[in-house]
Order: structure tokens, then C-alpha cells, then sequence
């Protein structure tokens, strides 16, 4: 008879079904590493420019996003860093990252100069597309 240990059918299985257990964790590692993103956008206090005609588009998990504050203060992954160290941060970039946008977002009172110089950073790193985080104007 399949599934039987042993000759006596009255024995108890003592074992325990570790597999549900592990479907539960899986899926709460997934919503964590999609929700992970989102939280560390928001911890960075940015307001960013109006614009009417921006377009609603959330931040794709796999896209470089970098925020610059009111400050001047560049973070990436929610961490300051010095605009000249961004090369060693970010580390190698793949032929797959070169071809998506790299997400700004800096805030409204953000010198010019800041954001140009931020973008030659990710140039030498042969990113070459970028994109601007901006709030839709009502």
C-alpha cells in the first residue's frame, strides 16, 4: 500500500509538513521585495516640480532611481552618497540597465547644476537615458 511505513496501519506519522510553511514565507518575501521600493521613495522628504503634462508611472523596482533633497543631498537605495563616489556605489552597470531610464527626482528648490552634474556622473557609467520624476499639476 503506497504511503505506508512499515507493516502496522494504526502507527502515528509524527512528521510535520514543513511545505505550507514555506509557500507562506515565499510569498511574504515576494511582497516585501515588491513593496521595499515604495518605502524607501517616501522616506525621502522630496517635493518634487508640477507639471501638466507628466505622466503618472510608477518606478520599476530594477530601475537606478536617484533622489537629490532641498539640500543638494544625493541619495540612491535611501543612502547619502557624494555625487563623485556614485561610480563605486553603484557598481557595474548591465547591458539591460543601460537601455532603461535612470529616474530623477529632485526637489523644485534644487540647484540646476546639482542634477547636470549628477547626470554626468551616470554618463561615464554609460547611462545615457534619463527620466525626471515630476508631480502632475491639477
Amino acid at each position: 500500500m503506497a504511503g505506508n511505513f512499515g507493516g502496522n496501519d494504526e502507527e502515528v506519522i509524527s512528521g510535520i509538513n514543513v511545505t505550507p510553511l514555506v509557500d507562506v514565507v515565499l510569498v511574504l518575501l515576494v511582497i516585501f521585495l515588491m513593496t521595499a521600493p515604495v518605502l524607501y521613495q517616501s522616506a525621502i522628504k522630496v517635493q518634487l516640480p508640477q507639471a501638466k503634462t507628466g505622466e503618472d508611472s510608477a518606478t520599476k523596482p530594477e530601475t537606478l532611481a536617484f533622489t537629490i533633497d532641498s539640500d543638494g543631498k544625493v541619495f540612491y537605495k535611501s543612502e547619502q552618497i557624494a555625487i563623485i563616489d556614485i561610480p563605486s556605489k553603484v557598481g557595474t552597470i548591465s547591458e539591460t540597465q543601460k537601455t532603461e531610464p535612470v529616474m530623477i527626482s529632485a526637489d523644485q528648490k534644487t540647484a540646476h547644476g546639482i542634477v547636470v552634474e549628477l547626470m554626468d556622473q551616470l554618463r561615464s557609467l554609460g547611462l545615457t537615458r534619463f527620466g525626471l520624476n515630476v508631480d502632475r499639476a491639477k
